[in-house]
């Protein structure tokens, strides 16, 4: 299976960006960008158009964090809300259980966690400066897109 490709929207007047540059990077992301481009109350969305300025907390650098989905979706209201998505797998999401043997893996998934965990203060703090949500999907509300 493959887990990069090409998507080509049904509404391209909908994609803020290059609509016929539109990578997906998981299967994850290829059903966001799916229902995204589908959806009536979705006005506008794009694909890693935002970037977010964050400090790397291993190595003290600042880095650029090109967050995944940018939506404008109009409520039950008539109101149009702005929206950072993340997609990342439930396990990224949440504190590696501290072990008693620090291996290879446990390292990397401290880091991972770190790194994201750092991104995702600077988008909230990104989005509460504009008004706008951030939200992280996982294989749980994935599904159910």
């Amino acid at each position: 299976m493959a887990y990069k490709g090409k998507f080509k929207p049904t509404q391209p007047e909908k994609y803020k960006g290059d609509a016929s540059n539109i990578i997906w990077r998981s299967t994850w992301e290829r059903k966001v960008m799916h229902w995204l481009d589908t959806k009536d109350d979705v006005v506008a969305w794009g694909s890693e158009e935002v970037v977010i300025p964050y400090r790397d907390p291993v190595e003290g650098r600042q880095r650029r964090y090109f967050v995944d989905f940018y939506a404008r979706i109009k409520n039950k209201e008539g109101q149009i809300k702005t929206y950072l998505i993340e997609v990342k797998p439930k396990k990224q999401t949440m504190e590696p259980e501290k072990k008693t043997r620090i291996t290879k893996q446990y390292i990397q998934e401290v880091y991972t966690y770190a790194v994201n965990k750092a991104k995702w203060d600077s988008a909230k703090e990104f989005c509460a400066d504009k008004g706008w949500e951030f939200i992280i999907l996982t294989e749980d509300t994935i599904y159910s897109l």
